[in-house]
């Protein structure tokens, strides 16, 4: 697995979101845009990590920025967790888990010392242009939105994506 790093093109994707209609990177040239990938719909740290996002949506925006979650649930799973949480934040569908591997965020990872193969928990800043600016992954949800609005709004990148631009 090759993540994708600092300075790379976003990969494309053309996904369905949870309000039926496709979204493609390629629509949001001119935009920055932020893309979290995260395991699974309704779990304790996929909820938070979502309600974090909702809850600055409105930060996200007057920053110029459009926050995308992905995981690999189905639209109407996607729909549900919204429903249930009362998320904003417009989760898309990668049921193959193609764009995942695209940007690296699907692999081998460790947990209590288990290796398995699934979503490795990530988010990327994507610039108008389309390029990345910023990675974070490994993501760790307690604080991880505001590092991300941080380094939107050009205060110092997290450790974590600096480590990125430099591997």
């Amino acid at each position: 697995m090759v993540m994708v790093k600092v300075g790379d093109p976003a990969p494309a994707f053309d996904l369905v979101g949870d309000d039926g209609a496709r979204h493609a990177l390629a629509a949001l040239r001119g935009r920055t845009v932020v893309v979290y990938f995260y395991p699974k719909d309704d779990t304790p740290g996929c909820t938070v990590e979502a309600k974090d996002f909702t809850a600055a949506l409105e930060r996200f925006a007057a920053a110029g920025a459009t926050v995308l979650g992905v995981s690999r649930d189905s639209i109407q799973r996607h729909r549900s967790f919204c429903q249930k949480h009362g998320l904003g934040v417009r989760l898309l569908s990668d049921e193959d888990g193609a764009v995942h591997r695209a940007y690296g965020a699907w692999g081998e990872k460790k947990l209590y010392g288990r290796v398995s193969e699934g979503c490795i928990r990530s988010t990327f800043l994507i610039d108008p242009a389309g390029v990345v600016r910023a990675v974070w992954s490994p993501v760790r949800v307690p604080g991880h939105v505001d590092a991300v609005l941080a380094a939107l709004s050009g205060a110092a990148a997290p450790t974590a994506a600096k480590a990125k631009a430099k591997g």
